[in-house]
């Protein structure tokens, strides 16, 4: 039996990451953890392009453009939508989340969620470096993770 568990090394990693302006307050927290993850595991500051976009709907058409320049080795995508009055939540989130799995596959490229859903405001603070974590900071460290799983992945034995 082989197992692969690969080291979260970002040194030879160029990374994206996608941001959503819109609940900014909450999405800058979220980058700025993202960004920490990443130099805590080696990725240079001139390998890590951060790219801004209005909302969490537009994070797919960022993200496969990006994909297509064929430059990063993982993109993580940031946002934050939060549950109003209206089904609106339901369309942003559900779309955001399946363009960006779409951008991913397309591309066999590591695209990753990070995305906060929340009911409220403070649910999401919670998630952006408050009690529950930073899910940019993890965004990033999966984007890593896959990253060097992919490259493993290709350069097993008898790889065609």
């Amino acid at each position: 039996m082989r197992t692969f568990d690969v080291a979260l090394d970002g040194a030879n990693l160029r990374v994206a990451i996608v941001v959503s302006r819109f609940n900014e307050l909450i999405t800058e927290r979220l980058m700025h953890g993202a960004i920490d993850a990443a130099r805590e595991h080696g990725v240079a500051d001139e390998c890590i392009d951060v790219f801004w976009v209005p909302g969490a709907f537009e994070l797919p058409g960022a993200a496969r453009r990006l994909a297509k320049r064929d430059e990063y080795h993982a993109i993580a995508c940031i946002g934050a939508v939060i549950r109003g009055e209206t089904p609106h939540f339901d369309f942003v989130a559900g779309e955001a989340a399946r363009g960006l799995m779409d951008v991913g596959r397309d591309f066999d490229l590591p695209v990753t969620f990070g995305v906060i859903t929340s009911d409220t405001v403070e649910q999401a603070q919670a998630r952006a470096g408050g009690s529950v974590g930073n899910k940019g900071r993890e965004a990033m460290i999966a984007a890593l993770e896959m990253a060097n799983l992919l490259s493993a992945i290709d350069n097993m034995a008898g790889h065609e």
